[in-house]
């Protein structure tokens, strides 16, 4: 049994959340008030990156603490090994009781990595079918007749979205699932630990992720909160005329794969529909992070519980004339961040220095006092709680990775100070400081002011990996798993998660700790 100095925690996850468009973050449209609270009485990040900005790389690399490179889940279709520590694991030797709730998008046959137990199905391939070729740059292919153009799940979803209308939807079912298995959860350790706490007895503390699909397209939003935004003047980007010259070689390779360069996207009255749903998608996670936190509140749970709150990448929603992710601008690559402490430790600090998803597995652990023998040698990542207690680290670097999934070289984006840099191995390199250029349009590389700037930066990146070995194991894994996988499908097998209980909802109590 752990101690109890050690808190609960609470990690709610969004997907494909930018903070940019979120009111906690100081948009002057998208109502969040119960992220705008938590950031009021937590700590906010206000450079916080995805190591990876794509679903399943970017998950595994916060469990880890590892950056993709590191643990090798390359893209969407690549296994996480069982022999990687994730904070799961490392919470569990800590005495935690930890449990997941909603989508992590574990590939390969270890559908747990260190959670006792998952009480909601996943929604993605367990098995090798999401392996990315990565034989290009890619062509484009002319069109059959009667062929719509475009992956209908990337850029042509985007035209079709609007107000769900019917008696139901997959993705909005899944995300009231994950939370009414979460609340549940809730509801039963807050009963636990104050029976223990009136009669004197310790309790065993938990670890409850609760991950949410929304709001990742298709963006069919809930009528109630598409109607929150029935009068709002929705805002729109500007583009330069000479938008397409400023793309880099991985951002015209993530047009092509999301078919964005097939549609016009940027066309006001069907970006402003986009939007509009985006951010009643938003306003429904937040709605569902307040749910769990007046649940905390009800059950006595606030006063030991530590709650965070991100995303496992951002999305474009038409800045710049792209959608989706997998590039390194900041609606991509940045994530939200919250980090809140039950006796208001560091509330209302904002933190900008740069970090990432990777410092979530060491931060947690720390929280968990785990011991530091079991997290040596582990992670990527460092500890945020100097930052939380307002440390300064002006020095601190951060990075992001892609390389494979639409691209076909290694990528990289190092982040020091108000400088980011990315790197497209044997193409282009692009160099922005944030501080005079926020919107990521003049790229600095190869001018006076900042060639000596984009070199060290550069340097950062090869101190820190080896872009040659990146570049073979990245390619021999697709390989790998490409004939893998032809395997799997001839014999029929998969490993999708199966919950250690019944789905019916009335058979979810004998199955709780």
């Amino acid at each position: 049994m752990a101690t109890q100095e050690q808190p609960n925690i609470l990690l709610v996850m969004a997907d494909q959340l930018a903070p940019q468009f979120t009111g906690a973050y100081g948009h002057r449209i998208v109502k969040t008030p119960n992220l705008d609270r938590l950031a009021e009485r937590g700590v906010r990040f206000d450079a916080a990156y995805s190591p990876c900005p794509i679903c399943a790389p970017a998950r595994a690399c916060m469990m880890t603490g590892q950056y993709t490179s590191t643990n090798g889940v390359y893209d969407n279709g690549a296994p996480l090994a069982s022999d990687n520590l994730t904070f799961a694991h490392a919470l569990t030797l800590a005495g935690y009781d930890t449990v997941l709730s909603g989508k992590m998008h574990f590939v390969g046959p270890d559908q747990l990595h260190g959670f006792r137990a998952r009480f909601v199905r996943n929604i993605y391939p367990a098995d090798f079918r999401w392996t990315a070729s990565r034989e290009g740059p890619p062509v484009r292919q002319p069109l059959a007749f009667g062929e719509r153009p475009g992956n209908f799940r990337h850029a042509w979803q985007y035209l079709a979205s609007g107000v769900h209308v019917g008696s139901y939807n997959g993705m909005l079912a899944y995300d009231e699932e994950t939370q009414f298995r979460a609340i549940e959860y809730l509801r039963v350790q807050g009963h636990r630990q104050r029976e223990a706490i009136a009669n004197g007895r310790e309790y065993q503390p938990f670890l409850l992720c609760a991950s949410f699909h929304h709001p990742h397209p298709p963006f069919h939003a809930p009528e109630e909160f598409w109607n929150l935004y029935k009068d709002a003047d929705i805002d729109l980007p500007e583009y330069p005329e000479n938008l397409e010259e400023t793309y880099s070689t991985l951002d015209r390779w993530a047009n092509i794969m999301y078919s964005a360069d097939e549609i016009d996207i940027r066309k006001p009255e069907d970006l402003r529909v986009v939007r509009r749903a985006y951010y009643a998608l938003t306003s429904y996670i937040d709605h569902k992070l307040g749910q769990l936190l007046d649940t905390l509140r009800q059950y006595g749970l606030d006063r030991n519980t530590v709650v965070v709150f991100t995303s496992d990448h951002g999305e474009m929603l038409g800045e710049k004339g792209m959608i989706q992710k997998c590039n390194f601008y900041e609606h991509s690559a940045r994530v939200p961040l919250v980090v809140s402490f039950p006796d208001g430790r560091g509330a209302g600090r904002v933190v900008r220095e740069p970090v990432n998803l990777v410092d979530i597995a060491p931060t947690l652990c720390d929280i968990g006092a785990v011991d530091p023998e079991i997290q040596q040698g582990e992670f990527d990542g460092t500890t945020l709680l100097p930052l939380i207690d307002g440390q300064s680290q002006p020095d601190r670097v951060t990075f992001s990775e892609m390389h494979t999934n639409c691209v076909y070289s290694t990528c990289f984006m190092v982040r020091q100070g108000s400088y980011k840099y990315t790197h497209v191995t044997g193409h282009d390199r692009q160099l922005f400081d944030l501080s005079t250029d926020p919107g990521e349009w003049n790229n600095l590389a190869d001018t006076d002011h900042g060639r000596a700037v984009a070199d060290r930066m550069r340097t950062l990146l090869e101190e820190r990996f080896d872009i040659e070995a990146i570049e073979r194991d990245a390619a021999a894994s697709v390989k790998r798993r490409k004939k893998v996988q032809q395997a799997l499908v001839a014999n029929r097998y998969v490993w999708d998660v199966s919950p250690q209980f019944p789905v019916g909802r009335d058979c979810f109590w004998q199955y709780l700790p």
